[in-house]
This record gives structure tokens, C-alpha cells and sequence, in this order.
């Protein structure tokens, strides 16, 4: 068995966000190995979101973020289940880490469920004329709009999107790795994203 020490849980607690009990545990059962620990943390933190889930979320804060001296201007409401841990350091830290990584990749939607058919439906019929102007055969063409639709959800849907500080894990993932520490259900609930200069679609429709 391997020695655990405190470099260790220092490092996993970093690297997960996790508590110091769950990391020693995580780093026992994987024998001092860091990244099975990390796969360790990360299962757990799917399966803490799954039970979760489903729990009310209605306390939190709205994280406020202004990114280049003022040119672009992030909101974002983030939920938990008690007034308690939404005062956290902890749930604090995470909410301001959704409003970094709005304001850095400009995600268009929370999760996979808010894209509108429509939009849905416009990609797919892009991504089946370039095909078709390709060249590519009838049979390839929807394998080729599932690969299109795929790469439109990772890139701008906040949960799917790879996280600014590690690509290895999506925003939804940074998520369950809190829930350990933070201990409630959390929800994105909404967000807005400015831009200086930036139209609406209200205003490109006038």
C-alpha cells in the first residue's frame, strides 16, 4: 500500500475541488496513483449529481463578471439548496468560474435541452449541402450531420463546452467534481453574455 501523503491530497484537492476525507479515500482505494483517484473523484461526482438532481435548488447568487476593462460584461444565476452554502467560499468560487468561462468561450445555451428545433434542424440541413457539395455519398451524409451537430453542442452549449482552465473535463464535469465539497444540488439557471459593440437578434431583425 502506498504511502498517502499530504503533497497528495493537496494536489488531488486542487486538481478536484474535492474535500480533503474524499481525496485521502480516493488516493487509499487507487493506491497513490493521482489520476485513477481523479477518475475515482469524477465517478463519484456523477453519481453525487445524479442523486442530487432532482433535489430543489432555489437559493444561490447571481455572479457578475466584467472581462477587458469593461468590454465584455458577464451574469449568471447560479442555484444551490440553502441560503447557507450559497454564502460558501466554495459555491462562491464555482459560480465565479461559470462567469469566466461564459465570458472566455460564449456559450449560447445552458444545456443540450435549450437548443430550438429549429436551430437544430438548420445545422443539420448545412451540414447535409456541404456534404452533398463534397461529393460525399448518400449513405456517409448522416453520420457527417451527427459529427456537425455534435461539434455545434460541445462548442456552444455551457455544459458540454471543455473547461478554460482543464480541456480534459466539460463544464458539467467541473460541476459534479463541487459537489462533494459543496454538498447540494446545483443548478445554471440562466445567463447573459455583452459584448461592446455586439447587435442583438432583435436589433439585426429591426
Amino acid at each position: 500500500m502506498a504511502t498517502i501523503t499530504t503533497e497528495m491530497i493537496k494536489e488531488l484537492r486542487e486538481a478536484t475541488g474535492a474535500g480533503i476525507l474524499d481525496c485521502r479515500k480516493a488516493l487509499e482505494q487507487s493506491n497513490g496513483d493521482i489520476n485513477l483517484a481523479m477518475d475515482h473523484l469524477r465517478e463519484k461526482g456523477l453519481a453525487l449529481a445524479a442523486k442530487r438532481s432532482g433535489r430543489k435548488a432555489s437559493e444561490g447568487v447571481v455572479e457578475l463578471y466584467s472581462h477587458g476593462n469593461g468590454r465584455v460584461g458577464v451574469m449568471v444565476e447560479v442555484n444551490c439548496e440553502t441560503d447557507f452554502v450559497g454564502r460558501s467560499e466554495a459555491f462562491r468560487k464555482l459560480a465565479h468560474e461559470l462567469a469566466l468561462q461564459i465570458a472566455a468561450s460564449a456559450p449560447l445555451y445552458v444545456k443540450e435541452e435549450d437548443i430550438p428545433a429549429s436551430v437544430l434542424e438548420h445545422e443539420a440541413q448545412i451540414a447535409t449541402n456541404k456534404a452533398r457539395e463534397e461529393g460525399k455519398s448518400e449513405q456517409v451524409i448522416p453520420r457527417i450531420v451527427e459529427g456537425a451537430l455534435k461539434k455545434y453542442k460541445d462548442e456552444f452549449v455551457l455544459m458540454r463546452q471543455p473547461y478554460i482552465r482543464d480541456e480534459n473535463i466539460t463544464v458539467q464535469e467541473l460541476i459534479n467534481q463541487n459537489l462533494a465539497s459543496i454538498g447540494e444540488n446545483i443548478v445554471v439557471r440562466r445567463f447573459v453574455r455583452w459584448a461592446l459593440g455586439e447587435r442583438s437578434e432583435d436589433q439585426e431583425q429591426e
